[in-house]
């Protein structure tokens, strides 16, 4: 039984260490994305242009983002859509009709694109942002703009966690019945003791 625990263990160990140098790495730079040991994850590229506008004219913010994808190849998953009714507001000393207002968002890892759109223009404004190396990685950590797969990734790890450490307790159980006999009295007593204080 100890054998195959602690290959169990050791296993679950080198996939913890895997990730958790991927994860290490980018805690730490999160740790430090501010303040007065602030690491800087270098400056995004930013590009803007204006598409025209997708014939038959989208119905909705996401027939808009799912035209420019089909005919522009904008990559990421969508985001924050919003759609603003048209509203009055102030312009000078009269008033003037806004137009309703479309934005939508696509994110990846690796950039962020921004589209909006005044109903009745002719072309749509893109912003698409690319970040650097560290940020990327970043977004990794935050799981910024992945499917299911890398959330599934990100439990393996968790799941690998939980079972190294019950395997690691397992295993010094195993190895030290005297003191595993011992260390259960003593935590034992201690619980019962704060039980006995707090009721």
């Amino acid at each position: 039984m100890v054998q195959w625990l602690r290959r169990v263990h050791g296993w679950l160990g080198l996939w913890g260490a895997v990730l958790g140098l991927l994860f290490g790495t980018t805690g730490f730079l999160l740790n430090h994305r501010g303040g007065p040991l602030k690491i800087s994850t270098g400056a995004p590229s930013v590009t803007s242009a204006e598409l025209p506008l997708p014939s038959p004219a989208p119905a909705s913010p996401t027939d808009l983002l799912r035209a420019l994808q089909q005919n522009h190849a904008l990559e990421g998953k969508p985001g924050r859509i919003q759609r603003e009714p048209a509203r009055t507001v102030a312009w000078g000393d009269g008033r003037l009709q806004q137009p309703e207002h479309w934005s939508a968002t696509l994110v990846t890892p690796r950039s962020n694109t921004q589209v909006e759109y005044w109903v009745g223009n002719r072309f749509v404004s893109i912003k698409r942002t690319d970040n650097g190396l560290l940020a990327t990685l970043l977004n990794f950590h935050r799981g910024t703009g992945l499917g299911i797969g890398w959330v599934l990734l990100v439990d393996t790890l968790a799941g690998s966690i939980i079972l190294l450490s019950i395997t690691g307790v397992l295993l010094w159980i195993g190895t030290h019945r005297r003191r595993a006999l011992a260390s259960l009295l003593v935590g034992g007593s201690i619980v019962a003791g704060m039980i006995a204080l707090l009721s």
